[in-house]
């Protein structure tokens, strides 16, 4: 190899032909076999593996794009049913919708900047999707159209299965959207906010409804809505919800339990009121037996079910208490409030005003001491809050074993984790957009791409991926298969080993 002064290689790179992806033969272009004929070095090649169609000018006006990824979200769409029912609610522009969510599940970047990625990635052939197409494509969804994708997508997932109900706040910079309201949200922004709620399959986790309600509507409004709207959508299939206790009120239960709006439920109790208290109260004698002991998956905890009276109704009240949390609790409040006493006792003037440590400790100025002051642990606050930890009460209508409760309970974190992908990986934690139907147009996109990635989830958990791989790396692998168009011929990339254990996993034939 020739350098040059600056120590580069003086040599360049002459395009020759190409490796082909399924026999693995070698394709070499005219021209160099020409020039290898006129330097005294002609090639036998057979006709079969010259590539007479092909130039240097053709290869310089080809093409390289991302396919792997996209392929995967488009089989996997189809396995779903996720594409029939897109073609039947949006026929006019359901190409470019699935292309939005593909790319808010490859990137979780802002609208903005689709168009750079499709510009790399084969996808749907749709024109521009520039920030002007796609504000004038989010303002052409209709809400009648949402709703019939809703409705298609409910009765095809409508298995019966347990469904988890949640609640989050979505904020916006926008003020000309009438349902939203000011006011800190639950992550603790000072922005006005929409309050999403969705509707998410336990055993499936693929996302079932979702609907917006202006911020100022409570949770028990939005429970009593959200339900009526599911079975209308369903067609009165029946619902079964599980909720946690910030769903949990009197009048929530009364109206769940009532002949006229009946549904089963289970129900976290906030040890707020005397129903929880009580319940811990006469269990904590009995509990902690190895016959009450329940094992849910690494997790180890007691559980009793006791049968109780609300308003002349039957209940299952479940009781469960989690030793190896009460403890590790404990020991860290214990560890937290003997560094906050030592610290104190090192330096009381610094620390007398800080609630940090005054929560805790009871700082007063004492002439008695060398320091001035007295530091005292205040028993009271630390007990209280160990009282109910490591303990949980659920209640239902219809689960009558407390095994199977913690269950559907602990599996009800796919909602938590939907909301997640939701604002983090699909960037709408923060609503950039300035009507009410570009608002819900983009939600409704957000919650396609929730769709594919809990499509995604459910694979990797099942096939157990993610002990080789996080959701993001099966994107990028996926993403480095590269497909090249030439004068309209599509070349392949060659599949990698990686990339063909993937496919496989999810019942998807690779790519030829």
């Amino acid at each position: 190899m020739l350098f040059n002064e600056e120590g580069k290689p003086r040599n360049k790179r002459h395009y020759i032909g190409k490796i082909d992806p399924i026999t693995g033969d070698a394709i070499y272009i005219p021209e160099y076999l020409a020039r290898m004929e006129a330097e005294g070095r002609p090639l036998k090649i057979p006709q079969a593996v010259i590539s007479p169609a092909l130039t240097v000018q053709d290869i310089r006006g080809s093409t390289v794009r991302s396919y792997g990824a996209f392929y995967l979200y488009e089989h996997l769409a189809q396995q779903m049913g996720l594409l029939e029912v897109l073609r039947e609610a949006l026929p006019d522009y359901w190409q470019e919708v699935f292309n939005l969510s593909a790319y808010l599940v490859s990137t979780g970047d802002p609208f903005a900047y689709c168009e750079d990625w499709l510009e790399s990635t084969e996808a749907y052939s749709v024109g521009s999707m520039a920030s002007q197409r796609i504000s004038e494509l989010l303002t052409k969804i209709t809400e009648v159209e949402r709703e019939k994708f809703y409705h298609l997508w409910c009765s095809l997932r409508s298995e019966k299965e347990y469904l988890a109900l949640d609640i989050t706040s979505i904020s916006s910079y926008s003020e000309l959207i009438e349902s939203v309201a000011w006011g800190y949200n639950r992550d603790g922004d000072k922005l006005p906010q929409i309050n999403l709620c969705l509707l998410m399959g336990l055993e499936t986790g693929y996302p079932i409804y979702q609907t917006a309600y202006n911020g100022s509507l409570n949770d028990v409004r939005t429970l009593k809505t959200t339900i009526n709207t599911f079975g209308v959508l369903t067609g009165g299939e029946k619902l079964i919800t599980v909720m946690d206790k910030g769903f949990f009120s009197e009048k929530n239960v009364n109206a769940m339990l009532s002949e006229k709006w009946h549904t089963d439920f289970l129900v976290a109790v906030p040890f707020t009121g005397n129903f929880a208290t009580d319940l811990v109260k006469s269990a904590q004698k009995d509990i902690d037996t190895i016959h009450n002991t329940i094992v849910h998956g690494a997790v180890s905890l007691r559980g009793v079910t006791r049968l109780r009276q609300w308003k002349k109704n039957p209940i299952y009240a479940h009781v469960y208490y989690n030793a190896n949390k009460a403890h590790k609790t404990r020991e860290e409040l214990y560890a937290k409030v003997a560094s906050l006493r030592y610290q104190a006792l090192e330096k009381p003037k610094d620390f007398v005003k800080n609630p940090d440590y005054t929560k805790y400790l009871i700082i007063r100025r004492s002439e008695k001491e060398s320091s001035g002051y007295t530091v005292n642990i205040r028993e009271d606050v630390v007990s209280a809050e160990l009282e109910y930890v490591g303990w949980l009460v659920l209640i239902s209508n219809c689960v009558t074993s407390a095994g199977e409760a913690i269950k559907i309970y602990r599996d009800k974190d796919v909602v938590e984790k939907g909301f997640l992908r939701l604002k983090n990986s699909l960037d709408l934690g923060r609503l950039r957009v300035h009507s009410e139907r570009n608002m819900n147009s983009k939600l409704f996109v957000g919650f396609i791409s929730l769709i594919l990635l809990s499509g995604i989830h459910k694979v990797m958990a099942g096939k157990k991926l993610y002990a080789k791989m996080t959701m993001k790396k099966l994107i990028l692998t996926l993403s480095s298969l590269k497909l090249q168009m030439v004068n309209d011929e599509r070349i392949l990339f060659p599949v990698t080993k990686a990339q063909r254990e993937i496919y496989n996993a999810f019942g998807i034939k690779e790519p030829v």
